[in-house]
């Protein structure tokens, strides 16, 4: 019987070797971004969480997910990144050992955000209430 090589699908998730690199890149990035050699006004003491870079099958392209700490001025921040991503690429690209170094974008990780709204919603009267069986009936 014939192999068939199939193409992987979008439902498999990334592969061995994008998580490698997405780590790779994460930590470049985080080191970069710990030198604070970006001048730029919206990124002035301004601490900023790396969570997750994720690279492109072919690694020519990385989306980073990047929070301040705290949250604060979030979308001026990943603009500023946005702006200085030529300049981050070519401080990345003597940081890592990759053929190509990936064009970057910066997007806003809104994870910690979605976190705290389950958080509160789980903390709730009404949950506490479905918790504790308020209102159910003994059987008796």
């Amino acid at each position: 019987m014939p192999r068939r090589h199939s193409q992987p699908s979008r439902d498999q998730g990334p592969s061995q070797r994008q998580l490698r690199v997405g780590e790779m890149l994460r930590h470049a990035l985080a080191d970069i971004l710990r030198r604070g050699d970006i001048r730029d006004p919206d990124l002035a003491g301004v601490s900023i969480t790396v969570t997750q870079v994720k690279p492109s099958p072919d690694m020519r392209h990385a989306t980073a997910f990047v929070e301040p700490l705290g949250g604060k001025n979030a979308k001026a921040v990943v603009d500023a990144l946005n702006r200085h991503k030529g300049f981050i690429r070519g401080e990345m690209g003597h940081l890592i050992a990759l053929k190509f170094t990936p064009d970057l974008r910066f997007v806003e990780d809104t994870s910690f955000a979605e976190a705290e709204k389950i958080e509160t919603l789980l903390k709730s009267t009404r949950v506490a209430r479905d918790i504790h069986g308020e209102g159910e009936d003994d059987g008796a």
